[in-house]
């Protein structure tokens, strides 16, 4: 029992060093304008990873059907990848216009699935 115990320990502390001994080292100027335009668009990335997940589960808990949650994931990509692209052809910055009509066009695709989770959410009985 105590082997057994102690084993699995030392399995589970592999399974959480794992990840660290796999990180990269951090670069030695973290103020670089490159280095901050790589982590605006990771922390970019997982905003939307995020989203995408939530949606899954959406799907899952049945608050959303596949084809709404396909619908607004594609949606999202697409806002993504044109705002990847406009800072990439652009150094690495949007102005503040285009900062803010992307903001409003992310909230705007919120809003629709919030709707739709909504409109799929379970009514409550009447007693």
């Amino acid at each position: 029992m105590r082997l057994k115990l102690a084993l699995s320990a030392a399995v589970a502390s592999l399974l959480f060093a794992a990840p660290v001994f796999a990180e990269e080292p951090a670069p030695a100027n973290p103020t670089a304008p490159e280095d901050k335009a790589a982590r605006r668009e990771a922390r970019m990335m997982r905003r939307f990873e995020r989203m995408e997940h939530r949606m899954n589960r959406a799907v899952e808990r049945g608050r959303l059907s596949r084809a709404q949650a396909d619908q607004f994931i594609a949606e999202a990509r697409q806002l993504r990848d044109e705002a990847l692209a406009l800072r990439q052809s652009s150094g690495g910055k949007l102005t503040e216009e285009q900062r803010q009509q992307f903001h409003q066009r992310k909230q705007a695709l919120r809003e629709k699935v919030r709707a739709a989770m909504k409109a799929n959410a379970p009514q409550p009985r009447a007693q």
